[in-house]
């Protein structure tokens, strides 16, 4: 079991009423690594993890986790996985030390243990001067690595995390990134839905979009951005005409300079053919420069091509 993926999924299906919320996709994820699902909102990323962490049921598909069927085999599913969701699991009124030594004991370890358990997790999550307040008085990145704390008691083998930065500052969002690299420095497979494309680009070992319901493209954040979306023409604009007339072409938008960012190769011959049809008479564009992708360009090709097409997934 143990040359097992640590997720395999194979045509998942889902549907609530008429609506279709997974479209028979599949899944690969090898043991040890980050492995990233984006999508926009309603694009099936939240259903995807509940079926693998076992909270519902696929229409039709199969999926293992840890090598295990994630139907017939729940429970031992259920016993190798941490799910973190978008809002922290704590209890408010326990401080952090009893927070984790409740998970501990449910997870079945003896009351020596859990407060060996419960210190190692304080300390190695930053939360040892706080362990005796309540979780009530913490900011929200602590809240969170609480949270990862209590899901990691039992020593998960794949750790789900669903859009775990969500609503967190910039540097509470950072502490969280440490959190998940050593996650994976320590062997566990981490599998990251996100909508903060950075945070993919800088932590995912492999990438994957999820655009209504079906698998768009799956790859390393630098085979993508090659792909998908090479290049990009910076360009600023004159005046606010001008901008509104081309806002509809571009990948990248900042209406407060006037630049908006379009598709391109990067040859010279297409940057000056793409100058010449969206700037004929030359005094529209005032600046312009050329800039390599970023996973905000994948993201934005991938879903607004596949939005109106029936494209098959792109694996890299």
């Amino acid at each position: 079991m143990s040359e097992s993926p640590a997720v395999e999924a194979t045509g998942l299906i889902k549907a609530y009423g008429k609506l279709k919320v997974l479209d028979g996709i599949d899944l690969r994820v090898e043991r040890g690594t980050v492995f990233s699902l984006l999508g926009p909102n309603g694009a099936g990323k939240t259903t995807t993890v509940r079926i693998l962490a076992t909270l519902t049921t696929a229409d039709r598909g199969r999926a293992r986790v840890a090598g295990y069927d994630v139907v017939a085999d729940r429970r031992q599913v259920r016993r190798a996985i941490s799910l973190t969701g978008q809002f922290a699991a704590v209890d408010d009124n326990q401080t952090g030390a009893e927070n984790l030594r409740m998970m501990a004991r449910l997870s079945g370890l003896s009351r020596p243990a859990a407060h060996r358990r419960v210190a190692e997790l304080l300390e190695r999550f930053d939360l040892g001067d706080a362990g005796r307040r309540r979780a009530k008085t913490y900011s929200g990145g602590m809240r969170r690595r609480l949270d990862l704390a209590a899901g990691l008691v039992g020593e998960p083998e794949v750790v789900f995390l669903d859009e775990p930065t969500a609503g967190l500052d910039p540097r509470s969002r950072q502490e969280l990134w440490q959190v998940v690299r050593d996650l994976s420095a320590r062997g566990a497979t981490v599998f990251l839905t996100t909508q903060y494309l950075e945070e993919a680009d800088r932590l995912a070992d492999r990438i994957a979009v999820l655009d209504s319901g079906r698998m768009v493209a799956e790859g390393t954040a630098e085979q993508l951005k090659t792909r998908f979306a090479d290049h990009r023409l910076d360009v600023v604009l004159a005046d606010t005409g001008s901008y509104w007339r081309l806002e509809s072409r571009a990948v990248h938008r900042s209406p407060d300079t006037l630049t908006l960012g379009l598709p391109t190769d990067g040859t010279a011959a297409h940057v000056r053919a793409l100058l010449d049809e969206i700037d004929p008479d030359r005094r529209d564009v005032v600046l312009f420069s050329l800039r390599t992708a970023t996973l905000d360009d994948v993201f934005l090709a991938l879903t607004e091509t596949s939005a109106g097409t029936s494209k098959e997934t792109a694996d890299v």
